[in-house]
């Protein structure tokens, strides 16, 4: 179902009636959810989202966004828990486990064949036709996939587990998962398939040993003599107390064994210092240009190809087959995560980090090994600064004038002044008593007079409004840029020129990270017409790209679908030609 973009059409914050109403649907839905862990999907005080959306096929749904995540989607007055919430509860739904390699045909859109289903000691899941269930891969308890039951257990059983058996809705890598932050499926151990998964180990280096024979002699590490740099780990740890010690060795080495040695220090380096076991598993990608470029000392730079491994892919076999560092492995077609670190290797553990690592604040040109630099948008949080008005609120908390807060420490702040001042009403504790300082502070002159008390929820309001606002942008591998006032969104206009002939401008890129030449490049390819960069009038350091004729809904798409640019932040939506027959 999501196997392709869907097109958003509402985003709203849900109302206190509807919150209490899905709350008791999921515990209707899902009865093996605890109080506790309704708590933590449905909160009583953080914000979700209700967003209507029409997948690719036309289906109305309605998905429920947590945390910028969305943790259920509901089809056909059903409720379906996303891969993100049944990371957190894998116990939810029965589940069925199949082989690796069969995720990536469910993530094209095909449904699960029983053939593929992979049975554990313990059986299949008792489960009855329409059922919702999901899907794992052997190995890993963390659900790769959520469908319903075309069959009954029994029916699958009856027919020698043969047809289709999983109509599969939603899997890991889908639109919907890249609806949210994206982030990897967590590693949970399976021990109901442990004998099924050493089998399946075992063919796989049987097939391995196979394809290695056929060339003669295998080769671990490749154009490299035998204490070259796979052997080199300790070498390295070395290095630094023997550096400054005469001659340099580095003038000693070719340039490839001195792209080896820094390949490998970089490489430990973001292990020890970089990777946390809550990111993996960590696309192989996201390693290279997210910590080992960070770790590549100034004034060098980390070329693979000017190794002797001359792929990342080669480097990372060696680095688990030689030294049992990392495992990594395929989990969708032709992309290589890390999914396991021996933070206790001894080699790793021996391991020490330069004392100047050099790191580049700016954005590291990466590709050279793994193609062009991909985009990634960068996370906005909406933040707020503490005014002069409010100053003396604030006080108590040791909070001056311009210091910058979220919203759920202007709410606790808020908070422990009224209770350390003992201003809720005791006759009904839904409203706080107005002294003096929130007086100042809060009301209008007209109301010092009328207005002696006020809800929680008109208390924190009035508070955020009268506090400026601020915006934090978060780029990978950057740090956070904090600005005054609300984030410019991505500005599109149409003007005309000449006699009936209109051009398509679109502003503000910069903003988001987004290169305008590059923008500009495929807009042109898109819909074949001519592009041209001119400066914003009032402003030295950005351009506008404008582009020939109506282009409103292929820039909407380049920015929605490929450089994953959020709606609410992109102006002049409803800008596109108007069919004929629609005009209002």
């Amino acid at each position: 179902m999501f196997s392709k973009s869907f097109r958003v059409k509402s985003n709203t914050v849900i109302k206190g009636s509807d919150r209490r109403k899905l709350k008791a649907d999921i515990s209707t839905a899902f009865p093996s959810l605890s109080v506790e862990d309704l708590s933590e999907l449905v909160p009583n005080k953080e914000e979700l989202n209700v967003v209507k959306i029409y997948a690719h096929k036309g289906d109305a749904v309605t998905l429920y966004v947590l945390h910028k995540n969305p943790v259920l989607f509901e089809l056909d007055k059903c409720l379906y828990p996303t891969v993100y919430t049944l990371w957190r509860y894998p116990h939810v739904l029965p589940t069925f486990t199949t082989w690796p390699p069969v995720l990536q045909k469910l993530a094209g859109g095909a449904d699960l064949m029983l053939p593929g289903v992979v049975v554990p000691l313990s059986g299949i899941p008792e489960v009855k036709k329409g059922d919702c269930c999901a899907v794992k891969v052997v190995s890993n308890r963390a659900p790769m996939a959520v469908g319903t039951a075309t069959m009954s257990s029994a029916e699958m059983r009856s027919l020698g587990m043969k047809g289709r058996g999983v109509s599969v809705l939603h899997t890991y890598m889908d639109s919907l998962w890249a609806f949210g932050d994206k982030s990897g499926p967590p590693s949970i151990p399976d021990v109901d398939t442990e004998g099924v998964e050493a089998t399946y180990e075992e063919e796989e280096e049987e097939e391995e040993d196979d394809e290695a024979t056929e060339g003669g002699e295998e080769e671990p590490c490749p154009n490299r003599v035998p204490d070259a740099p796979c052997s080199g780990i300790q070498e390295l740890s070395l290095a630094d107390g023997e550096e400054g010690e005469g001659e340099d060795p580095e003038d000693l080495r070719s340039p490839q064994e001195q792209m080896d040695a820094l390949l490998l220090q970089c490489f430990l380096q973001a292990l020890k210092s970089k990777v946390k076991k809550s990111e993996l598993p960590l696309l192989t990608s996201s390693f290279l240009r997210i910590h080992m470029f960070s770790c590549c000392p100034s004034g060098k730079q980390l070329d693979i190809k000017k190794s002797s491994y001359k792929k990342l892919s080669k480097f990372l076999q060696c680095m688990q087959q030689q030294h049992s560092l990392v495992r990594v492995m395929e989990l969708s077609k032709g992309v290589e995560s890390i999914v396991e670190v021996d933070w206790k290797n001894p080699e790793l553990r021996s391991f020490r980090t330069p004392k100047d690592p050099g790191i580049e604040e700016a954005s590291v040109e990466v590709g050279r090994a793994e193609g062009e630099k991909p985009y990634h948008p960068p996370e906005i949080t909406t933040l707020y600064s503490v005014s002069s008005r409010l100053e003396p609120l604030f006080q108590d908390a040791k909070k001056r004038k311009g210091t910058v807060l979220q919203p759920a420490e202007v709410r606790a702040i808020i908070t422990d002044y009224v209770k350390r001042n003992e201003l809720v009403d005791e006759n009904n504790k839904n409203y706080v008593i107005i002294n003096p300082i929130l007086c100042d502070c809060l009301l209008e002159k007209s109301e010092y007079q009328e207005v002696e008390a006020l809800k929680w929820d008109d208390l924190f309001s009035r508070t955020l409004y009268k506090m400026q606002h601020c915006h934090q942008l978060v780029f990978p591998g950057q740090p956070p840029i904090v600005k005054k006032g609300h984030i410019e969104p991505i500005d599109i206009s149409v003007a005309s020129r000449g006699s009936n002939k209109k051009v398509t401008m679109i502003k503000n890129l910069e903003v988001y990270g987004l290169d305008p030449m590059a923008v500009s490049v495929a807009l042109q390819h898109r819909v074949q017409a001519s592009s041209a960069l001119n400066p914003v009038p009032g402003s030295k350091d950005r351009v506008l790209v404008q582009i020939q004729g109506n282009q409103v809904q292929q820039v909407c798409k380049l920015l929605l679908d490929k450089y994953q640019i959020p709606c609410k932040y992109i102006q002049g939506l409803d800008n596109k030609v108007q069919k004929p027959g629609r005009k209002k």
